[in-house]
């Protein structure tokens, strides 16, 4: 396998700058989501942030289809390559400018994401070989290209959509897709060694005519956008097929693992103990789209020498730590393996849910700080700093830690789960948001009283977490057991 500058497979930068402007679409869409529903669609902050929740959730559930579909039928090029039109297709359909556009809009964006994400994250895995100690350097490589997209589309489109328009900004978020959809497409040859890409035989066999198993998941995969605008429309009992869904696949994960053996048994039943974790830290990590969103816009000083920050720009925080810190520690997890010192997976993922913590406790600090009933800017600046180191010892790992754990014949459901926990996690998001600030009974809180109410929130979200985080340290040894030497 030929390798690029960096020391790893040549593939891992198409791939990278692919995932980059898929994000820009993405992250450029939902910086922007909560403040258009409250300010132009003139939803309350509750039901705006149960929308966000059911949307986000749905966004992270639909790799577990796209994951299989994958696997079984599509081969992973395709695949990707559906999403991405799909996504491009959802974001212009915002430009609608009513309820139903933007719905409509976030049915196609969500089924496209199901077909991109978990498959562009498994190509990556299939880049390396067993035991190859760069794996998880490059999944922080990936990463930092996640998050350049995050950064690009947190400033570019969070400035252009609220200085010039919301819908100018979704329509920039849709170009984007379409940059990542040209280079995936032209860069294949970069990616051609990975195993699976092809459309499978099963995905090649005629259905009716010239028309054959892969080409009627497209018209299915068309038919289930109207599908997703239903489910949103129904946010308030989503929660109940999420529980479903997840529990279905947590047993035929753990199933599919028994049939390869005790060792794939307990693997699988470890990925479902840390698919469990995953969801609390990332249900208080995605308060930055909703609570911490309208918390910046009402309740955070944002001048800077005379010019306003507008409040979705301040989600930027995160992306540029990320920048900041990833290749630190992309160098650090593969100085600290040579040297024998690497925490453990499940000791990784409760130092980052401790750092997620200590994040939200920082707003008690900026109370202390407070002026007109506004926090300092730097709250939010420490608060992100810590969210984003806790994020990378937790989110790049966990990616990395699913291609390692799972059998290869179920690679694809298996980071298709993974990504369930983050569905679970963002309605759960959208469910904690509607505690914080702005209303209550239907009322608006005076800034006095907001502040108030997100302050104690955010500090009980981070105390909450400190408990958490010091329960898992205390099992880290039995979960690291159950993994049975994956590291």
């Amino acid at each position: 396998m030929s390798t690029a500058p960096t020391g790893h497979p040549k593939g891992l930068m198409t791939l990278f700058f692919s995932e980059m402007w898929e994000r820009f679409c993405y992250y450029g869409m939902r910086v922007l989501l909560t403040l258009y529903l409250v300010k132009s669609l003139m939803k309350g902050d509750a039901e705006a942030s149960i929308i966000y929740g059911a949307y986000t959730a749905l966004v992270y559930a639909a790799p577990v289809l796209g994951g299989r579909m994958a696997d079984k039928f599509l081969g992973y090029r395709y695949a990707i390559l559906l999403g991405a039109v799909l996504m491009s297709i959802g974001e212009f359909l915002i430009l609608g400018g009513s309820e139903d556009f933007l719905l409509i809009g976030m049915g196609a964006i969500i089924v496209g994401n199901g077909y991109f994400k978990a498959n562009i994250s498994t190509i990556v895995g299939k880049l390396y070989q067993d035991g190859d100690p760069r794996r998880d350097s490059g999944f922080t490589i990936f990463y930092i290209g996640i998050n350049i997209g995050a950064l690009l589309a947190t400033t570019v489109v969070a400035y252009v959509g609220e200085t010039y328009g919301f819908e100018k900004g979704f329509a920039l978020a849709g170009f984007g897709m379409l940059l990542g959809f040209a280079i995936f497409f032209f860069g294949r040859k970069n990616y051609e060694a990975a195993e699976g890409l092809d459309i499978r035989e099963a995905g090649l066999k005629k259905v009716a005519g010239p028309l054959n198993v892969a080409g009627l998941i497209t018209i299915v995969s068309l038919l289930i956008i109207p599908v997703c605008f239903y489910l949103i429309s129904l946010a308030e009992y989503l929660w109940i097929l999420l529980i479903l869904i997840f529990v279905g696949v947590a047993v035929q994960l753990i199933s599919a693992g028994a049939k390869e053996g005790p060792v794939w048994r307990d693997r699988m039943i470890a990925l479902v103990i840390m698919m469990i974790i995953n969801v609390v830290f990332w249900a208080c990590f995605e308060q930055a789209g909703t609570s911490l969103t309208l918390f910046a816009d009402r309740n955070v000083s944002r001048e800077i020498f005379g010019w306003t920050m507008p409040a979705s720009m301040t989600q930027f925080f995160n992306p540029a730590f990320i920048i900041l810190f990833g290749s630190i520690f992309s160098v650090m997890w593969v100085k600290l393996s040579q040297k024998g010192r690497n925490p453990s997976i499940p000791m990784k993922f409760s130092l980052g849910i401790l750092q997620l913590g200590l994040g939200f406790l920082i707003t008690l600090v900026g109370l202390q700080f407070e002026s007109d009933f506004q926090v300092p800017l730097l709250t939010l600046v420490f608060l992100y700093m810590l969210h984003t180191t806790g994020e990378l010892f937790l989110s790049p790992i966990g990616l990395s830690m699913v291609t390692k754990l799972a059998p290869k014949n179920i690679a694809g459901t298996a980071m298709g789960g993974w990504f369930l926990s983050f569905a679970m996690a963002n309605y759960l998001a959208g469910a904690i948001a509607t505690l914080t600030g702005g209303e209550e009974g239907g009322e608006s809180l005076s800034l006095a009283e907001g502040l108030e109410k997100y302050v104690d929130t955010f500090s009980t979200i981070g105390f909450v977490l400190v408990g958490f985080a010091i329960l898992i340290a205390v099992l880290s040894k039995p979960l690291t057991k159950l993994m049975h030497g994956v590291e």
